[in-house]
């Protein structure tokens, strides 16, 4: 069965946990609860980590950001993010271009 990329963008879709920006120490870190990120995190970095992997393309258009992904990927808690075999397909297939879609940034009202 081949992957698409509309199950690349619904895996992605599908993550979990919240990604936030420590000041300190000057990476992201990744959390499960908005709740336990602490002092140094700025608190408008932290979003989902569902909506943290795409970047601004332009307007409304974005881009599955593979750099961002790593991020999560190095993290080394693929099953608790809910990294699944899509996307880490699209991590071992660099020599296709990032995946871009039209979508919307959710608010945290729709979380």
């Amino acid at each position: 069965m081949s992957t698409t990329s509309s199950d690349i963008c619904n895996a992605a879709d599908q993550l979990q946990g919240f990604v936030g920006f420590n000041q300190k120490i000057g990476q992201y870190i990744v959390r499960f609860s908005e709740d336990s990120f602490g002092l140094d995190i700025i608190e408008n970095s932290i979003e989902p980590t569902s909506e943290f992997v795409w970047s601004v393309q332009s307007g409304e258009h974005m881009r599955l950001d593979r750099t961002r992904i790593q991020l999560l990927l190095d993290q080394h808690i693929d099953e608790r993010l809910n990294i699944t075999t899509p996307i880490q397909l699209y991590m071992q297939r660099n020599d296709l271009p990032e995946i871009v879609a039209e979508r919307r940034i959710s608010s945290c009202a729709e979380r």
